[in-house]
């Protein structure tokens, strides 16, 4: 066979051409879970959030330290990412049928189905204990039945479970508040704070509360 010889015109193409096929398979592969944590701690914004939205979907429990971190990220739309992202790995069980439960007992709480929606926490938690997601789920419709205490005794366990729950936290925090639990709630408010410092409207139930408790102070001096 003769030698073929490319003109500098079709040199360049070929070059351009095999850069951009090399490219499309380096995008179209996924990357490892590994790689997802390595990603959230680069300087490259894109390489962050690729590395947030990886773990969103195949993230476990364990990367929650390492997501938490991101919700002080200097990019206020990896933050609100970050914090989706924890939500999609919590939510995750590890079994397929109670990832589904779940997903009818949220569907039954959107629909102020109450009572059905307890009844199918009730279910998730009686079969799989360990699942903090399924215990904040009941935690927010005892409190949607006014059932407080049973609330903040389902927080409890979410947190033996999560401690990096800021949903719970901030959760807990509301309910004493409205207990007239001020110390409790002031507590509560600042731990989920100081996991999520993102929150909204928790600044300002803080400064109330501190405003409160300054004046029991001096009203009992």
């Amino acid at each position: 066979m003769r030698n073929l010889r490319f003109g500098p015109f079709l040199m360049a193409t070929f070059i351009a051409l095999a850069a951009a096929l090399t490219a499309d398979r380096l995008q179209a592969a996924p990357l490892s879970r590994a790689q997802a944590l390595k990603a959230l701690v680069q300087e490259d914004a894109t390489v962050r959030q690729a590395g947030i939205e990886r773990l969103a979907e195949v993230g476990s429990m364990a990367d929650a330290p390492q997501l938490v971190a991101n919700l002080r990220d200097d990019e206020p739309t990896l933050r609100e990412e970050a914090a989706s992202a924890l939500w999609q790995i919590w939510s995750r069980s590890g079994d397929p049928a109670i990832d589904k439960l779940l997903i009818r007992g949220v569907l039954q709480m959107q629909s102020s189905s109450l009572e059905e929606a307890r009844s199918t926490f009730d279910e998730i938690v009686r079969r799989r204990p360990s699942f903090a997601e399924a215990w904040n789920k009941r935690a927010t419709v005892h409190y949607l039945m006014g059932n407080l205490q049973a609330s903040l005794k389902d927080v409890t366990e979410v947190l033996r479970r999560n401690p990096y729950h800021f949903g719970a936290l901030s959760g807990a925090g509301r309910i004493h508040f409205q207990l007239g639990n001020d110390k409790a709630a002031l507590a509560f408010l600042q731990r989920a704070l100081a996991v999520n410092p993102n929150l909204e409207g928790i600044d300002e139930m803080i400064e109330t509360i501190q405003e409160r408790l300054e004046e029991k102070t001096r009203n009992s001096t």
